[in-house]
């Protein structure tokens, strides 16, 4: 399996150079990490969708709740668990973002998160349905962010067990 630490120093486009906006993506993945190690000391790892097709799988389950379905390559997924919340990650070659945090507890916070990166159009498939804010990144320089919280009860450790040991 082909790993990739995500550094937030040092932002590289490596795995998303298909994208039109990879600098911009490669930001936004960048931007994810640094959180995650700031607020966790966690260090993001991904690996190419296409060797993890259960994290997409998973997360297009949950996309389910609101009729959505995404079209777009996915390039780059992640997965893994912090202080009781399992994180998800999927990088679109349009430069989509999308994250799922799932709290395993019943009562906690579940929710999904759609990122757009700098220079790209609203999808197709989120257009309309949802408003979008602005946050300025020095990774990622303009990021547009909406989020919708998750009903349902969706099983984690499928996603989990995608994502290999580091």
């Amino acid at each position: 399996m082909a790993i990739r630490v995500v550094d937030f120093k040092t932002v590289s486009a490596e795995g998303l150079e298909s994208s039109p906006v990879a600098q911009a993506l490669a930001g936004l993945r960048a931007n994810e990490s640094r959180y995650f190690f700031n607020k966790f000391k966690h260090t993001v790892v991904t690996v190419p969708a296409q060797e993890a097709p259960q994290i997409v799988q998973w997360v297009n389950a949950i996309l389910q709740e609101r009729d959505l379905e995404i079209t777009d390559e996915p390039l780059e997924v992640s997965a893994f668990e912090v202080e009781g919340v399992v994180c998800a990650y999927v990088f679109y070659k349009s430069g989509l973002s999308i994250n799922v945090l799932y709290s395993l507890e019943s009562d906690g916070k579940r929710a999904v998160g759609f990122k757009l990166s700098d220079g790209m159009d609203v999808p197709a498939s989120l257009e309309g349905k949802f408003k979008f804010a602005r946050q300025r990144s020095k990774l990622a320089g303009t990021i547009r962010g909406s989020y919708f919280v998750i009903r349902g009860e969706y099983d984690t450790s499928t996603v989990l067990r995608a994502m290999p040991e580091v």
